[in-house]
Formats: structure tokens, sequence, C-alpha cells
């Protein structure tokens, strides 16, 4: 029998880690499951731990006023070591692209453990953007002996920087598996019957590198667009950044078509997504999930490490100045032609099964 941890530390690795949590649980004749959580946001990854009724083994409980990446590197760094010691793990699991992933993956190297990466591959080639998120993800790429590549795409950008292809698989998305758990029939909010009636626009945005200027200019964008066209309705649940906060508030405050929320669990977010027209976000994982439900994207990035769904035609790339922003989101709600398109492109993230393809290449199937 394997023993097997998992580390993850943020609401995205959460969301689209604990399917295969608990795919590994139900093997209970194969594996030993351990999972840790570093709590490098606190609030939003116990929302995502009690939907998928996941019990950590084991929290850093890391986080604290004001932490920067080096807290959050040499936290997880010196706490991990001593969990590691002590339960000693035939391999470590750990997702994407975090400060949590890159420190976890650094421990299990300085102590010879085997690292498997889920959501393996991406790349935007630039390691200031998305930032710190480029450089974590080729570094934990370094250090890994399993590759769960989720697209054809991935595996090729690992193939191109020398990695073995044995070690490299075509998995799938995970976040697409948490999707069949997440969206509901027959799902109600307050917010989404105050929405009832007119085009809903969901809205994130939270990256370093859009603080400041940038973040202004995509919501004067927003604003100006939904000022023109009064059967949308916004609603922005709102990153507990405080720097986020400010913008959005200076920005939005006043405009009664758009509701600034709290951050929301991920069973409410994905059903959110699902009652949705289209989504403007800075997110990475909304770029995949939204696909899978039929909803146009504008990424409000300059970079994107998902190429296969701008290439698919469900994502459009729309980087943070405002005129363009206005533009093209303008465009999908005026244009019906442009709109379907987009809604109806194909997603190339997955069928729903990356976990159990992931289970069954760590039991040696």
């Amino acid at each position: 029998m394997k023993k097997v941890m998992l580390v993850f530390g943020t609401r995205p690795e959460a969301i689209k880690m604990c399917p295969l949590v608990n795919e590994l649980k139900a093997r209970t004749d194969e594996f030993e499951t351990v999972v840790t959580v570093t709590g490098q946001h606190r609030e939003m990854l116990d929302q995502v731990l009690r939907v998928f009724d996941v019990t950590p083994d084991h929290d850093l409980a890391i986080m604290k006023p004001g932490q920067t990446l080096f807290d959050v590197t040499c936290d997880v760094l010196l706490k991990l070591k001593a969990v590691l010691e002590d339960e000693t793990p035939d391999v470590v699991l750990v997702h994407g692209d975090t400060t949590t992933s890159f420190a976890a993956a650094l421990a299990c190297f300085y102590l010879q453990i085997p690292v498997g990466h889920v959501e393996a591959g991406l790349r935007t080639h630039d390691i200031y953007s998305p930032w710190p998120e480029e450089f974590n993800r080729q570094a934990v790429d370094i250090v890994s002996e399993y590759y769960f590549a989720p697209t054809e795409a991935s595996k090729q950008n690992l193939l191109g920087e020398g990695k073995l292809e044995s070690g490299i698989w075509v998995t799938g998305n995970t976040g697409i598996d948490a999707l069949r758990t997440t969206v509901r029939e027959g799902y109600s909010h307050p917010e989404l019957d105050w929405a009832e009636g007119s085009r809903l626009i969901l809205i994130t945005a939270h990256r370093r590198e859009n603080l400041g200027e940038p973040m202004h200019r995509m919501f004067r964008a927003i604003r100006r667009v939904m000022e023109e066209h009064p059967d949308t309705k916004a609603i922005y649940p709102i990153h507990m950044n405080p720097l986020v906060r400010k913008a959005a508030h200076e920005e939005l405050d006043g405009f009664d078509r758009l509701h600034i929320i709290d951050p929301l669990e991920v069973l409410d977010f994905h059903n959110f997504m699902a009652a949705s027209h289209l989504i403007l976000t800075d997110s990475g994982g909304i770029q995949e999930e939204a696909p899978s439900l039929g909803k146009p994207v504008l990424v409000m990035r300059d970079t994107t490490e998902r190429p296969e769904g701008v290439a698919a035609g469900t994502l459009k790339l729309v980087g943070t100045e405002e005129d363009v922003i206005y533009r093209e989101f303008s465009r999908l709600l005026s244009d019906q032609a442009e709109y379907e398109v987009m809604s109806h492109a194909s997603n190339p993230y997955g069928d729903g099964h990356a976990s159990e393809r992931i289970a069954d290449v760590i039991g040696g199937k």
C-alpha cells in the first residue's frame, strides 16, 4: 500500500485537489491518504474543505496579517519538514502554481521524497506574468517525478523542456471533476433572485500583477459598458485582499446594478457561473471551468497559461487596457453571433475523470 500525501493551501488548489483526495480515499485497499493544508488562504480554504467533506490530517496554519511571499515560502518550508519526516510518504502531490506548491516541492526535494505535480506543464514562458505563479510552476516541474498534464499542449511544454515522456500523463483537469460535485439543478440564492430577468455578468479580479492602475482600468471599463446596457446586472464576489477592495469600491460604488459581495463558497460560485451570461476574470481556474458550462470568458490579463481555451474559442485575452476591455465586453453583449460562437466552443480541459486517471497512475495501473 502506498502512502500518498497531498499538500495544498489556497482556495483554487483545494477546489482542484479535493476531488483527488476523495478518489484516493475511496481506494482504501491501494492508498493511505494523508492531507496536509498550509492555510496560505484561511477562510476561503476552509469553505472548500467543508463543501467536499475533506478533513486535513495536518494544518500548518501559516496565514498571518500582511503575509508576504517570503513569509509563505519560509513558513511552509520549515513547518512542512517535520510533517514529512514524521509521515514519510511514498509520494507527495502538489497542485499548480502557488507558493505553497513551490515550497512543498522544495521541501520534498531536500528530503528526496518523490513529487507528483497535478496540473503540470502550464506555461506563459514569462516568469513575471503571472507573478510569482509562472516561476512557481516551472520550479515544481524541475523537481517532480510524476507530471499530470491537463492537456496535450501542457505535455508538449514539458517535452520541450526535456522532461521524459515516460513520466508524463495527460489526465484532463481535476477542476472539471469538481464541477460534477458542485453544479446542481434547482440551485437558488438571493443574489441570483436579484439578477433574475437580466443578463448576469460574473466578475472576479485579484491578481497581484493587476493591483493598482490596471485594476482601476478594468473596473472603469466594466462600469462604462454596463451603464450602456441596462438589461445587465453584475455580481462581483470580491477577494479578501484590501488593495483589491479599495480599488473596487473607488470605481464601482454607487452603481446599483453591480453587487460587490463577500467571497462565495465553491458550491455557490460554480452555480453562479452556471447561471451567468458571461464572465470577466483574471483568474486561472475559471478559464477552465466556465467553458464546460458554455460560458464565454474575457480574460483580463496580458498572458495566459491556458492557450487551449483561446485556440478553442472559449476564452478571449483582453488585457488590462480600459478601451480594449470596453470594446470586447461591448461586442459580446451586442453581437449575438459572436456570443454564440464563444458559448458553443468545445472545452479542451477534460471530461471530469482526471482524478481517476491520476489515482490509476500512482497505483501503478
